[in-house]
């Protein structure tokens, strides 16, 4: 699959969406935090991850521009019902732009960040491939 990177990577945000992603940079959660201090400097095969990036009318945790891939740590408001179904249908909306999203929990992240981080590497190896793929 080949996956065009001759998109914006903001896809069209409005200003409001630009400030609303400033503050919550201003005030990662402690497990956006941890997860951010492996991601930031290119530590992950050299690859630039933008925290809190507007989307649309989305702010994407950690975005990941040259290979499209979204990084969402969920945290308990989540779990909830309505919040699982307006998450399924955000991610539905950015995969049909070519994007990827992976999700992580809080208690993930808390718990077994050595792991998370090995999935990560994983998955931007097989993205980095996907657009590499002229197929």
């Amino acid at each position: 699959m080949s996956i065009g990177n001759n998109v914006s990577m903001f896809y069209d945000a409005k200003p409001h969406i630009f400030e609303n992603a400033k503050i919550l940079r201003k005030h990662m959660t402690s497990s956006e935090q941890k997860l951010w201090n492996h991601l930031r400097g290119k530590q992950i095969l050299g690859l630039r991850f933008r925290p809190q990036h507007p989307m649309d009318i989305y702010i994407a945790d950690f975005y990941c521009h040259p290979i499209k891939l979204v990084i969402e740590v969920d945290g308990a408001y989540h779990k909830s019902v309505d919040q699982k179904e307006h998450d399924f249908g955000r991610e539905i909306e950015l995969n049909d732009l070519g994007i990827k999203v992976i999700r992580y929990t809080n208690e993930m992240i808390e718990n077994d960040l050595d792991s998370v981080i090995t999935q990560i590497k994983v998955v931007c190896l097989k993205r980095k491939e996907e657009i590499e793929s002229p197929l």
